[in-house]
């Protein structure tokens, strides 16, 4: 899995940090020993695991910049992912896990225990109400979010955290046109604007990967995030 995953990052144009690369598969090793007792991913191939969840994750690189410094909330995380790859890409980045299940977070810290990374705080929340708190409101200089959801209901589960001038980074599939043109009303109403999606193929496969970008420019108004039923029976 190393090389595989050097060879990835050289693809990408990304330089790994000392050690990084080794924590990955170490990563991945927890990940698929952990899976045969609890549901943290369909993707059970050693390959695929590098390939999908590391070098998928890391490639949001392309996004951000030096992550140096800045502070991440991952939004429903799941096993990890993008945040912790990112994390160890970015080594001072100051990351942020929210999960609704306490025990896939309670794996996450001991995973990063294990791989000796500090700098990482792990919330049990749900998002439409964590993003109601002041000490996480307009906070943040970057959200992720790889769920598999509309964009509109993302935007109004992330972007609360984002502080203006900050971004919002929409995992997508290369696809999604339609949904990203239908989500343009909840980006403007939540205080975003939609920068240029960015696109790239993650290597060793035929999968292209669609980033929505969305940058803040005004405060979130103070009546969203609404209660999830809601922003599922009327998205914005």
């Amino acid at each position: 899995m190393n090389e595989l995953l050097h060879q990835g990052l050289a693809q990408l144009g990304l330089i790994p940090p000392p050690g990084a690369v080794e924590q990955m598969s170490q990563y991945a090793q927890l990940l698929l020993e952990q899976n045969k007792v609890m549901n943290l991913t369909a993707i059970t191939a050693p390959d695929q695991v590098a390939r999908l969840h590391f070098l998928d994750s890391v490639a949001l690189l392309g996004c951000t910049g030096d992550l140096g410094g800045k502070s991440l909330i991952d939004v429903g995380t799941g096993a990890g992912f993008p945040g912790i790859p990112l994390k160890l890409m970015a080594p001072q980045l100051q990351l942020t896990l929210l999960d609704s299940l306490a025990k896939r977070l309670d794996w996450l810290e001991g995973v990063c225990t294990t791989l000796g990374i500090a700098g990482v705080d792990f919330v049990h929340a749900r998002a439409e109400e964590q993003g109601l708190n002041p000490a996480f409101r307009d906070h943040f200089d970057f959200a992720t979010a790889r769920a598999v959801a509309d964009l509109r209901v993302l935007c109004e589960l992330c972007l609360p955290f984002v502080k203006v001038g900050g971004k919002f980074l929409a995992m997508k599939a290369a696809d999604s046109q339609d949904e990203l043109d239908l989500a343009q009303r909840a980006i403007t109403t939540l205080g975003g604007r939609r920068l240029e999606d960015d696109t790239y193929a993650i290597p060793g496969t035929d999968v292209v990967r669609r980033v929505a970008v969305i940058e803040k420019i005004a405060p979130t108004p103070k009546q969203y995030p609404r209660r999830w039923a809601k922003m599922q029976k009327a998205p914005l």
